[in-house]
């Protein structure tokens, strides 16, 4: 018997792909700078929840030389509407004269944790003033 509650993945239910989530992946160049972009994406609401690895090397060629650096991971989760304005406030917060921020689709997903992240990434409604 097949039992359905909020983890419930949304294409089982829907039969088809989550619509309209992304994870936009990006590097920073500290721990700092992840924080503060992730701060900022959160508070405007281009984000509903930003994770940050610490500790990640990452090996590049950067203006015909090889380098190796010590980066952040920062994963950014968002609606697909919103990846556009958030690559761009993420070139805006940005050390790096290349900043690397990626966008993948997201598939599936637990219903409830769809919901909030769509939920946590709209813009607040306006109140209407009262005449």
């Amino acid at each position: 018997m097949f039992t359905v509650n909020e983890f419930t993945p949304i294409s089982i239910l829907n039969n088809f792909n989550v619509m309209g989530i992304h994870f936009v992946y990006i590097t920073a160049g500290s721990l700092e700078e992840a924080k503060s972009i992730g701060h900022a994406l959160v508070e405007e609401r281009l984000a509903a929840c930003v994770n940050m690895f610490d500790g990640m090397r990452s090996i590049y060629r950067w203006k015909g030389a090889l380098e190796e650096a010590q980066e952040v991971v920062v994963i950014a989760k968002t609606r697909s509407a919103l990846v556009k304005k958030l690559i761009k406030r993420v070139e805006q917060l940005h050390s790096y004269e290349t900043p690397c921020a990626l966008a993948f689709k997201i598939t599936d997903g637990t219903r409830g944790y769809v919901r909030w992240l769509q939920a946590e990434t709209a813009q607040p409604k306006k109140r209407e003033r009262k005449k």
